[in-house]
């Protein structure tokens, strides 16, 4: 019988070597007392094991490349973008508020209208993570029947970076952002979504956020606007495909809306090494962007009456984004690349006196123009609120310059709207 077990022993350990030897370049070997044994990581197929006596785990790292996602989107036939959308937060905890708004149901609007776009698209598979109310039943039921191996997965993907910091393959970074830390379940849950990204072949994650900022009186806006998209520090394996992706959609972004004025996002890029929405630890294959859409208490937001145009505009900017990437932005189903165009003016506009779509498709115009801002403010200074104030009265003012109206200072009337309707109303392809 102890010959028979010896065997058995020996049979294993040889098979061991054999395993460990047989492995692509990429992989790295750890004994089970995470004694760092030796290295060759590339970016690309990387795995981890950790082996001793008998082979504990195998963390396989395949983070998506830009030419597969080039490869997929072509190759509709028998292969689809796979576009995972996570609204931020729980379904019923975390996330900014702000009066009435709940960023955590504010972000389930605005997936909601980049999944329509996404899904209209045959180019695209599309998931979303969340409603309102829970996760989807596919979640919930990874999240239920795989809780310990996701506690296993976060485990050792710290112990993974902790030994390659340890032997100078990475280099050890701190955020320059600070973020609140998220609850032991809410990050576990984080790192499920994750890990069942890499096991079902996910290709892009986009985490969906709005942004607030700490004041003494939170009631009140706080001082800081814009957009901010955090992608993985560049020491991850998904990093470079990531950053591809993200400067094709913040490009679109940026177009009408501001960049974050917070000095540590001022960039509107920004390289993070601790969020596991994005991959901290390499735990995530998928091209993983997390992006800020604005800060809550920004009147576009605030606003009622054109909020829900402003957030399916920011998804429609995303979408065109994602389709730059491809080399399709130029959809000719679409008239312009913002929704708030093409539009007819039929009444006056006044200070006091407008309807809140006709001024929304004013300020798009005027932006277009190359007119609003104007003043020399910045889109900071001036969001597109459905309002007339200061930014839009300057923005009218150049336009009739611009444009030899005379007769209708401080106002859009007759003159202004036949030039608006002429330039703006029509389908252009």
């Amino acid at each position: 019988m102890r010959k028979i077990i010896l065997s058995i022993f020996i049979v294993a350990v040889l098979y061991t070597f054999w395993f460990v030897g047989s492995y692509p370049k990429g992989f790295y070997y750890i004994d089970t007392t995470y004694n760092y044994v030796g290295s060759n990581i590339e970016k690309g197929l990387s795995y981890i094991a950790y082996v001793g006596s008998n082979l504990a785990a195998i963390i396989l790292h395949k983070p998506v490349t830009v030419a597969e996602l080039h490869t997929k989107y072509t190759d509709t036939a028998t292969k689809k973008v796979r576009v995972f959308i996570v609204p931020g937060h729980e379904p019923d905890y975390g996330g900014t508020e702000y009066g009435d708004l709940k960023e955590r149901d504010m972000t389930v609007e605005l997936a909601n209208y980049l999944g329509e776009f996404l899904k209209n698209n045959g180019h695209y598979d599309v998931m979303l993570a969340r409603d309102k109310n829970n996760w989807s039943p596919t979640l919930l039921s990874y999240f239920n029947d795989h809780w310990n191996e996701i506690i296993a997965f976060a485990k050792d993907s710290r112990k993974e970076t902790l030994q390659l910091v340890n032997t100078g393959e990475m280099k050890k970074t701190i955020a320059t952002v600070y973020h609140n830390n998220a609850r032991p379940d809410v990050a576990l849950r984080l790192y499920g979504i994750n890990k069942w990204g890499n096991e079902n072949a996910i290709d892009i994650a986009i985490h969906i956020h709005f942004n607030d900022y700490p004041r003494k009186n939170a009631s009140v806006p706080g001082k800081y606007s814009g957009i901010a998209i955090y992608v993985p520090e560049n020491q991850y394996l998904n990093s470079a495909t990531t950053k591809a992706l993200v400067e094709t959609v913040f490009k679109r972004l940026s177009k009408y809306n501001a960049v974050s004025n917070l000095p540590s996002e001022g960039d509107g890029v920004i390289e993070e090494p601790d969020l596991i929405a994005i991959g901290v630890n390499n735990t995530a294959d998928a091209a993983s962007m997390l992006i800020e859409y604005g800060y809550i208490y920004e009147p576009q937001f605030v606003n009622p009456n054109v909020r829900q145009s402003i957030l399916k505009d920011l998804a429609f900017q995303t979408y065109l984004g994602l389709q730059d990437f491809f080399g399709a932005g130029n959809d000719v189903s679409f008239a312009y690349d913002t929704l708030m165009l093409p539009h007819s003016w039929t009444d006056n506009l006044t200070k006091n006196q407008a309807d809140t779509d006709d001024v929304l498709a004013l300020q798009s115009a005027l932006l277009l123009d190359g007119l609003y801002p104007s003043g020399g403010r910045t889109k900071n200074d001036c969001p597109r609120t459905g309002k007339i104030g200061p930014c839009t009265l300057g923005a009218i003012s150049a336009f009739q310059k611009k444009y030899g109206i005379k007769g209708e200072e401080g106002f859009v009337g007759e003159k202004t709207k036949k030039v608006l309707n002429e330039n703006y109303s029509v389908k252009i392809i």
